[in-house]
């Protein structure tokens, strides 16, 4: 079974899993590893430990060696030619007018590759930038654009709490963070306060969500009445650190808030009390709540479903109301009470009652008149 090790290799780079080699390493151990940027003088800063705390089916790189006195001579003239890169560079990228910032340079411990890091709000074209460093430095020059947080890990600094920054002194990899966790543990939403040194929101959010998520599912919701030692009252504010409880407690015309921990709280069972409520309503309001669930499923037919008439397949209102006073002339169910009353409308061309009566006699009328003329004119033709 291997003995793993792990290494790193920058000030505040991840830490890599290595293979020891049967080497004795202890923590703070300087050697010499094969990187993907080439070989690498790294320290270790987690002692061996077996094969199985490693994740299986990944094979790790073996290390080289124990660094000697000259290879971490090499390191410290390295860091120096280091310094001097940057300042060459901001140099250039002055004269060149470009829109980007220069974080770090990386130089590989062979000195065959040199790497800047810079960030920008967008892309960046500096070709004419590498080709000026290639021919100050005679080496191969490579550009990386990255994020705010990853500048922050490499400059360092201090966070709100007074500490040094998480991602600059343990952190291995960024976890996901969201403006949800903030309002999970009632923080300030205003971004000064919840965001680090590099503008986003803060690492340490990620810390205590899993705790906040577990116990809120235990405690009472804000404005619930529990029961406490002291009567009963309304939850006003959960401190979820302490797991404790805050009471409005109501004594007359006076209140008082009360902190209990939760242990000493009873959540009161009101929604018992509204099952009970409704199984003692009276039989009449049962009685109307079941006609008025039945009867819509009866008139379906009449009411989901209207025959449609003429071209346009416009639905007719009349036969609602035909169907509606056919049911209650045969007395099988009562009229819908979802359709209302039928609205009876007057025809404007139908004759009042007390005008029929006097109907056939104008018509008779009409008819004397008429012969009487046909007459004359049969008689004044004759002559």
């Amino acid at each position: 079974m291997a003995t793993v090790v792990g290494i790193r290799f920058q000030k505040n780079g991840n830490v890599c899993n290595y293979d020891a080699n049967n080497l004795d390493l202890k923590p703070d151990d300087f050697v010499i590893a094969e990187t993907a940027h080439g070989i690498d003088l790294g320290q270790v800063v987690v002692g061996c430990r077996q094969a199985e705390d490693v994740q299986s089916g990944i094979s790790l790189k073996k290390v080289l060696r124990i660094a000697t006195e000259k290879d971490l001579q090499n390191g410290s003239d390295i860091r120096i030619k280091e310094k001097e890169a940057y300042e060459v560079c901001q140099k250039k990228i002055a004269e060149h007018k470009l829109d980007m910032k220069l974080v770090s340079v990386e130089y590989a411990f062979d000195n065959s590759k040199a790497m800047f890091y810079f960030t920008a709000n967008g892309r960046v074209d500096f070709r004419s930038l590498v080709k000026d460093l290639a021919s100050i430095f005679k080496m191969r020059i490579e550009l990386r654009q990255i994020g705010v947080r990853d500048e922050a890990r490499m400059l360092g600094g201090l966070g709100p709490c007074g500490r040094p920054i998480c991602c600059g002194s343990f952190l291995d990899e960024f976890q996901p963070v969201s403006i949800k966790m903030a309002k999970e543990q009632n923080l300030s939403l205003n971004p000064t306060k919840i965001s680090g040194v590099c503008g986003r929101l803060m690492c340490c959010l990620k810390y205590e969500q899993d705790h906040y998520e577990q116990t809120r599912k235990i405690m009472p919701r804000v404005g619930r009445e529990v029961h406490t030692p002291d009567g009963a009252g309304v939850v006003t504010d959960l401190n979820i650190v302490k797991e404790t409880v805050f009471v409005r407690i109501t004594n007359g015309d006076s209140s008082e808030i009360k902190e209990y921990p939760l242990d000493r709280i009873e959540k009161s069972s009101s929604s018992t009390v509204l099952v009970s409520q409704t199984e003692e309503s009276s039989p009449e309001e049962n009685v109307h709540d079941e006609s008025a669930c039945t009867e819509p499923e009866q008139n379906d037919k009449v009411q989901d479903h209207p025959p449609r008439n003429g071209k346009n397949g416009r639905r007719s209102g009349n036969i609602r109301q035909g169907n509606s006073r056919k049911a209650e002339k045969e007395g099988n169910q009562k009229p819908n009470p979802a359709l209302g009353k039928p609205v009876m409308r007057e025809n404007p061309n139908r004759i009042p009652a007390s005008r029929q009566q006097d109907q056939p006699e104008k018509k008779a009328a009409t008819s004397s008149s008429w012969a009487d003329a046909v007459r004359k004119a049969i008689d004044s033709i004759s002559e």
